[in-house]
C-alpha cells in the first residue's frame, strides 16, 4: 500500500473521550496494518504534532474525539501543516462539534430538529420544564459520547442537570423528549464527487437512554440494521442526512444521528464528524448492512485523503 506513504493514526489526546478515542484508534490501526498500509500510533498528548513532519509522516488518519480533536482545532494544525487527513475540514468540523450551531444552521434551511432552550445560571428552570415539556434532556454543547448528559424525568430536576453538563462546557442544551425511537446512519463522500449514506441503525439501549456505558461496554444494547422501516422512508432519510451532511460543510466521512417521533417524523440530532470505530460504534454496523468489512471501510476513508 505504497500509495499512502506513512500513516499517523492519530489517537488519544486530551477530551473527556479519551479511553474511547484510543479504542476507536486500536481498530483503525489494527485495520490498515492488516492491509498492508505503514501505520502507526500517534498520540498528541504525548508528542507535539511537530513530529509529524519530523518523523516522516505523508498522511493523517484522525481518530481523536471530543474537543480539539474534533472541533476543527487539530484540522487548522494540519492545514497549516500540509498534512492531508481523514474527515471533515476546519469549518465543518467545528460547526458539527457545536449541537447549537448545527441546529440554526438546520433550522434556517427548514430541516427538522428538536425544541430546545439555551439554559444557564439565570434561567427560570421551571418555565423551561414547562415549555418543553418532561422528560427532557440536558447535555453540554460540544461534548460528545452522552458526555454529562442527563434525562430529567421530574419537575425541578433541571437546574442539577444543568449543573451536571455545566461541567464540560459552559453552553448548555435543554431540549424536547422524541420518543419514537433514536436512529444513526453514516456518511462518506463529499458535495463535488457526491455522498453515500450506509444503511441507518436503530438503537434499543436497555438503559434510560443511549448513554456512555451503552455506547461502549454494555452488551445489552441493541442494534438494528437494517433498522426496520419502510424502504421509502429510509430514502426519504438519506435525503435529509444527505442535506445535514451538506449544509455544514461536511466531506471524507460522519456520523448523523437522529430521533423519529411517534408518527414517524425523524428530527436531527448532531453530526459526529469523527465517529467511533470501536467494536460497539454505529458506523462499521452501517458499513457492514452495506457489504462492507471494517478494512474495506477504514481504506476507504483513507483513500479521502489522496
Amino acid at each position: 500500500m505504497n500509495k499512502y506513504g506513512k500513516v499517523a493514526v492519530v489517537m488519544g489526546g486530551t477530551s473527556a473521550e479519551r479511553e474511547v478515542s484510543l479504542m476507536s484508534g486500536a481498530g483503525v490501526l489494527g485495520a490498515l496494518q492488516s492491509r498492508g498500509v505503514n501505520a502507526h500510533a500517534f498520540d498528541p498528548r504525548d508528542q507535539p504534532l511537530s513530529a509529524l513532519k519530523t518523523e516522516g509522516f505523508d498522511r493523517v488518519f484522525l481518530i481523536l474525539h471530543g474537543p480539539f480533536g474534533e472541533d476543527g482545532t487539530l484540522q487548522g494544525a494540519l492545514e497549516t501543516m500540509g498534512m492531508p487527513y481523514t474527515g471533515c475540514g476546519v469549518m465543518a468540523s467545528a460547526i458539527g462539534m457545536d449541537k447549537l450551531r448545527s441546529k440554526l444552521i438546520w433550522r434556517a434551511l427548514g430541516l427538522p430538529v428538536p425544541d430546545f432552550e439555551l439554559v444557564d445560571e439565570h434561567s427560570d428552570f421551571a418555565a423551561i420544564e414547562q415549555k418543553l415539556g418532561l422528560p427532557l434532556f440536558v447535555k453540554p454543547n460540544i461534548e460528545g459520547s452522552s458526555i454529562g448528559v442527563t434525562k430529567v424525568k421530574v419537575a425541578g430536576e433541571l437546574k442539577a442537570a444543568f449543573e451536571e453538563a455545566r461541567k464540560y462546557d459552559r453552553v448548555v442544551l435543554a431540549e424536547r423528549f422524541i420518543g419514537g425511537g433514536e436512529y444513526s446512519a453514516p456518511i462518506l463522500g463529499d458535495a463535488v464527487r457526491g455522498y453515500t449514506v450506509l444503511p441507518a441503525i436503530k438503537i434499543e439501549p436497555a438503559t434510560e437512554f443511549y448513554d456512555y456505558q451503552a455506547k461502549y461496554f454494555r452488551d445489552d444494547t441493541v442494534y438494528r440494521c437494517p433498522c426496520g422501516l419502510p424502504a421509502e422512508q429510509e430514502a426519504a432519510i438519506a435525503a435529509l442526512v444527505e442535506k445535514a451532511f451538506w449544509a455544514i460543510g461536511g466531506r471524507s466521512w460522519a456520523r448523523v444521528d437522529f430521533l423519529m417521533d411517534e408518527a414517524g417524523k425523524p428530527y436531527l440530532l448532531e453530526v459526529n464528524t469523527a465517529p467511533g470505530m470501536t467494536s460497539h460504534s454505529l458506523f462499521p454496523m452501517g458499513a457492514r448492512a452495506a457489504g462492507m468489512s471494517y478494512e474495506d471501510v477504514v481504506l476507504m476513508i483513507l483513500d479521502t485523503t489522496l
